[in-house]
Order: structure tokens, then C-alpha cells, then sequence
């Protein structure tokens, strides 16, 4: 009789469950944790890096021009045109009197960044009453122009269109021209006069400046690295202390700004904190007489301020 065959010894399945290293777990959840914060901090960077802007730029939007600028009569006038032909500025002529002392020099005036130029009615009509053309505009983002979110980039190109259509389209030359910045608009009338070196004089009033620090100091931007991701700075010390252009430099604070102090020569600086608007008129009229060329008939002597 053959031997039978052995049944093969079956082996039980183990029944004791497998053991996760708790270090182990722990290192996932850490690495899991760590990764969210990164990407979270890097959304964070990147949002504040395109949204900037709005930290030192309040533009605001207007609908209709007023009637007149406290009573003097103006031209709407819409230029830069883009490449289908639509203009992309709106800006304000208001033209002297015929005869009056600077009626063959323009006023290119370059607002703050707050606001509309609607805001700064009241200092076009004191500047309009010295007797002198002025030219104002809207940057993109601003007033009537064009919807376009502004930055320093655009705000520096906006400048020069305005520069250029005046130069261009009117036929003034660079001789009879006079930028005139407030607040941002310091920065930009400054790169004007460097950029176009036979404008005869510069006027700053109360320039803002030094955006980088203030920036700085904001509790929103604690955990942030401004330094490397903000790029809205105006810069005007620097250019500021090259410029050989003659310059009117007007502050409404107790101290002068610090770009103030390391302006290049010739410069003139004036206090006009709590100043009466004859003041103003006054330091301004004496500063253009020494600086533009009058006909004979208009060299009347500024009293001093």
C-alpha cells in the first residue's frame, strides 16, 4: 500500500497589528504644518506684493468736472491716447488772463495721491490768481481717467504724457514750463525737471516722501519683508540732490522734509505752516521773477516775503 502524502503544515496568519512609529507621525504632521505656514506666508507676500499699492495710493473716482475752477473759466481736455485710439487722461487747462504777468509760462501742476484732482481746487485757483497758465490732470486711477489701478510705474508715465502734450500737441516750449508737484506728485514733477532739463525752474509742496518707512511702521505689514517686495517708493532725495534746476521748496510741517535738506543748489525753502494765501502768492511770484524770462514790461519788483 503506498505511503500516504504528509498534508502540508499550514502556518496561521500573525494576529499581532503593525506598530507605527509615533516619532515618525509626528514628523509627518510637523512637515504637513510647516508647508501650509510656507504656502501661507508665500499667498500672503504675494497678495501684498500686487496689492500695494493701495497702502500709499487712495485714488478716487469723479464723474462729472466742475462747472469752473473757483470762478475761473478752464478747458476739459482728454490726451494719451492708447493704441485704439482712446484717451487714457483727463486733465484742466485754465488759461491766464491776456496780458497778465506770467501768461507766457504754464503750470504743469502734478497732484497728491489722495483724492481726485478735484481736491486741489483751491490751491490751482491761488495759483491761477498769480496770473499764469496752469495745466492739471488726472493720473490713471484718478478722477475721469482711465480705470487702471496706479503704481509708480504708471503714475511716472502719466507725468511725461503730460508732459509731452504740452510740449507736442500745444507747441509750449520746455523754456516756458514749470512743474509743480504736492504730495506723490513731488517725486514726479522732480523726475520731470531731470528728465527735461530746459524747464527753468521746479516747485515742490509738501512732498511725501520716505513712503518705504512709513510703509514699515504699518502694523499690517509686521511679519512681512517690506524692504524686498515694496516697490511703490517715490524716491525724491536722491534725484533731488543732483538737480541743478532751480528749485522752490515749500513745506507746511515744524520741520522741512529731509530731501529738503540734501537738494542740490540753487534752491530756495520756505515755511508756509498756518501762512495766509498772500504769503504764498508772495514767496511764489518772487521765486518765478528771479527764475523765468518776463518782458520788460512785467519785471515789477516781489516784495519780499
Amino acid at each position: 500500500m503506498p505511503p500516504s502524502n504528509p498534508k502540508p503544515h499550514r502556518t496561521q496568519p500573525s494576529t499581532t497589528p503593525e506598530v507605527v512609529d509615533p516619532l515618525w507621525l509626528i514628523k509627518a504632521i510637523g512637515l504637513v504644518l510647516v508647508s501650509a505656514f510656507v504656502c501661507g506666508y508665500l499667498t500672503f507676500c504675494i497678495f501684498f506684493y500686487l496689492g500695494q499699492w493701495q497702502l500709499v495710493l487712495h485714488p478716487v473716482r469723479t464723474k462729472a468736472a466742475p462747472a469752473s475752477i473757483a470762478g475761473a473759466p478752464y478747458s476739459l481736455i482728454r490726451f494719451a491716447t492708447d493704441d485704439s485710439g482712446t484717451p487714457q487722461l483727463t486733465g484742466w487747462h485754465i488759461p491766464a488772463a491776456p496780458g497778465s504777468r506770467y501768461a507766457n509760462t504754464t503750470i504743469l501742476f502734478l497732484p497728491p495721491a489722495d483724492g481726485s484732482l478735484a481736491d486741489s481746487i483751491p490751491t490751482l485757483a491761488t495759483l491761477h490768481a498769480l496770473g499764469i497758465n496752469i495745466f492739471a490732470f488726472d493720473y490713471r486711477g484718478y478722477g475721469q481717467s482711465a480705470a487702471v489701478h496706479p503704481s509708480q510705474q504708471n503714475l511716472l508715465q502719466d507725468a511725461e504724457s503730460a508732459w509731452n502734450y504740452l510740449t507736442a500737441t500745444r507747441s509750449i516750449p520746455a523754456s516756458q514750463i514749470v512743474p509743480y508737484g504736492t504730495g506723490i506728485g513731488a517725486t514726479l514733477a522732480t523726475h520731470l525737471a531731470a528728465n527735461h532739463p530746459g524747464s527753468p525752474a521746479l516747485i515742490l509742496d509738501g512732498p511725501q516722501s520716505d513712503l518705504l518707512d512709513s510703509v514699515r511702521k504699518d502694523s499690517r505689514t509686521a511679519l512681512l519683508p517690506v524692504r524686498l517686495l515694496f516697490r511703490e517708493r517715490f524716491p525724491l532725495a536722491e534725484p533731488l540732490s543732483t538737480l541743478r534746476t532751480p528749485k522752490l521748496l515749500l513745506y507746511r510741517t515744524t520741520t522741512p522734509p529731509a530731501a529738503f535738506h540734501t537738494a542740490a543748489a540753487p534752491k530756495f525753502t520756505a515755511d508756509l505752516t498756518n501762512a495766509p494765501d498772500a504769503l504764498y502768492q508772495q514767496t511764489l511770484s518772487r521765486f518765478l521773477d528771479q527764475n523765468l524770462t518776463l518782458p520788460p514790461s512785467q519785471r515789477v519788483p516781489t516784495p519780499t516775503p
